[in-house]
């Protein structure tokens, strides 16, 4: 009797697991002054809590990289985040921190502006932001509170925090690239990592969000599938080849950076089970609504949440 009772129980919770649900993934918004782009953004934001999502992510680059990196700023960017309803996870972008060395970003310190980043966003990195935050996993121990990972209905989500400007590999700066080289090995360990416990925990998929498209420039998504020697993703990028083939489920690449919406197979080759989805961003003010079903060999489906205010 008890043992049958054990047993429909773990019936129920598999089936649980199993259960489909709809995130939404959005990026490289809002991109331009505060009086002409907040409004929009807003009204987005309100058809994206319409649509009544269990996860939001963000991927970073919530300001154009020609609008000034002050607090105010990137306070603006964090309550717009919060104003979500579902919980959401966000991976920083090159707008927000990279780039703020430029004169049309204010000549900020970039490495102050991800010192604040870290403070403010992921004051607590034990959970996720939004207007019902959920408990995530965290980088936190080892400097990295903006790398974040959950299991969520049979599914893994992880953020690893990889950016465009070529990752911060850049010789203007040493410190950037002392920055590029810790935070880019830190990252191949929680990708590795994180794809260990999704096997270990039986999930069905994984979904891996960054900011950067890896692809622009020294990738060929129709087959030759290679890393240029001074590319600042040519060791996360093979990580996530690697890491992905031993998997055996479904893999979902979520990235913003070049304003291309597009869906599509980053490594047919190498691993033909990764799905990639490039965000909509800058003046395509616009959402993706995922729906997930883990139980499909095929598990995630597309659909446009489209701006009511544009």
């Amino acid at each position: 009797m008890i043992r049958h009772a054990l047993l429909a129980l773990a019936l129920t919770a598999k089936a649980a697991a199993a259960e489909p649900f709809t995130f939404v993934a959005l990026g490289d918004m809002p991109y331009g002054a505060p009086e002409q782009v907040y409004a929009p953004y807003a009204a987005l934001i309100d058809a994206v809590n319409a649509a009544a999502p269990d996860l939001v992510i963000h991927v970073g680059d919530t300001k154009s990289g020609s609008t000034p990196c002050s607090d105010q700023m990137l306070d603006d960017q964090l309550g717009f985040l919060n104003r979500f309803q579902a919980a959401v996870l966000y991976t920083p972008g090159d707008n927000e921190w990279t780039d703020c060395h430029r004169k049309a970003a204010g000549e900020f310190d970039p490495l102050d502006r991800l010192a604040y980043i870290r403070r403010t966003y992921f004051a607590d990195p034990a959970h996720s932001l939004g207007a019902r935050p959920v408990a995530v996993e965290s980088q936190a121990a080892a400097g990295y509170p903006e790398n974040a990972r959950l299991m969520h209905k049979g599914v893994m989500f992880v953020t690893a925090h990889v950016v465009g400007s070529n990752n911060n590999f850049e010789t203007r700066d040493i410190r950037a690239v002392e920055e590029f080289m810790a935070r880019d090995a830190a990252n191949v360990r929680w990708l590795d990592e994180s794809f260990r416990k999704a096997a270990e925990a039986g999930a069905a998929a994984v979904v891996v969000a960054i900011q950067a498209d890896m692809f622009e420039f020294d990738f060929d998504e129709f087959g030759k599938e290679g890393w240029l020697r001074h590319s600042g993703f040519n060791r996360f990028g093979p990580a996530l080849q690697k890491a992905a083939a031993g998997f055996g489920g479904s893999v979902l690449l979520v990235f913003g950076d070049s304003h291309i919406h597009r869906i599509f197979r980053p490594f047919p080759q190498t691993a033909p089970n990764v799905t990639a989805l490039e965000v909509h961003g800058d003046r395509d003010m616009h959402a993706t609504l995922v729906t997930v079903d883990p139980a499909r060999p095929h598990p995630f489906g597309f659909a446009v949440i489209a701006n009511p205010a544009m």
